[in-house]
């Protein structure tokens, strides 16, 4: 259904009503802290901790953290086990970032289980922030990482019965595609990583907005980092999550932030009922905050306090 220009703002309006504060950590000094997308980030979340509790760096904790769904076949976006294209091929995307604006990339990886962690030789042994195709796995294999097979008998089966029925997957609670991961140490420093195995059944060759610095993960150490899932296509066209990390270098909260991106993407698309995008960000302060356009996605914290699982607030709650 078409949405208006005026039925969105009026949409908005109700959203900013129930309270942008909603969901976000009030303390001002809340270290160390760890956010990621999805329920599969709670055992994520877990094996950041063990790090972040005992004092160690942001960067370690969130490449150990999205190890976790890389290497569990039970979850079916990110990483071994994950759905194949349209070809049945596996194909992942990662990318990582550190408290000084080194990052690196990899894309279309094939037959690596822990593509976060190619992605983070590439940041610390090249000069370069991404590599793709054979290269990446070319140099993957270089650095001790061993070819395997990453599709599953279950995977390949869905698969199967895909082709049979050619029905295109909305992206949302049903076929979220990605773990973002963002911690703040005890040090005070930021780091992010995301990983997935991308949309379901894609065209070969696709690449989303996962490995994608500015549009799936940006961290910037003076401000604060965010995170996104969802539909990657309008996270690169607005190179999402540099804007929400921009909206909180004006003064915006993390929640806020959020919300403004997503809104941002809702005005440009006009009938963004149609479509998901979602947004988790995290400040300096270890603030957090996320905003989606559909409900159905959640996002787990771990701190001090323990662990929670958050329902994000979305623009269709009415």
């Amino acid at each position: 259904m078409k949405t208006n220009r005026r039925d969105f703002l009026k949409l908005s309006a109700a959203a900013g009503a129930v309270g942008l504060a909603s969901g976000v950590k009030a303390s001002t000094n809340n270290k160390p802290i760890v956010v990621s997308t999805w329920e599969h980030g709670i055992p994520a979340n877990e094996a950041a901790w063990k790090i972040l509790h005992q004092g160690g760096k942001a960067l370690d904790a969130v490449e150990a953290g999205v190890r976790v769904p890389e290497g569990d076949p039970a979850i079916r976006t990110v990483g071994y086990g994950g759905y194949p294209d349209a070809n049945g091929v596996v194909t992942l995307d990662a990318c990582i970032m550190d408290e000084n604006m080194n990052c690196g990339s990899v894309a279309f990886l094939q037959n690596i289980k822990h593509p976060v962690s190619v992605a983070r030789k590439v940041m610390e042994d090249t000069p370069h922030v991404m590599l793709v195709g054979e290269g990446a796995l070319e140099f993957a294999k270089s650095k001790g990482f061993k070819e395997e097979n990453l599709l599953t008998p279950e995977a390949k089966a869905d698969w199967q019965r895909w082709l049979k029925e050619r029905e295109v997957q909305m992206i949302n609670i049903e076929n979220h595609d990605t773990i973002g991961m963002l911690a703040l140490d005890a040090n005070g420093d930021l780091s992010g990583a995301c990983t997935t195995s991308g949309a379901a059944y894609k065209m070969h060759g696709r690449v989303g907005d996962s490995p994608l610095i500015g549009a799936g993960l940006y961290v910037d150490n003076e401000i604060g980092a965010a995170t996104a899932t969802g539909m990657g296509e309008l996270m690169i066209k607005t190179v999402g999550c540099h804007l929400v990390v921009e909206f909180m270098r004006q003064g915006a909260t993390p929640q806020q932030a959020c919300q403004q991106a997503v809104e941002r993407i809702a005005t440009k698309l006009g009938d963004y009922k149609a479509f998901q995008v979602g947004f988790l960000a995290l400040n300096k302060q270890g603030q957090y905050g996320a905003y989606c356009i559909q409900p159905g996605f959640n996002y787990a914290v771990q701190d001090n306090s323990g662990s929670q699982l958050i329902d994000a607030n979305n623009l269709l709650k009415g």
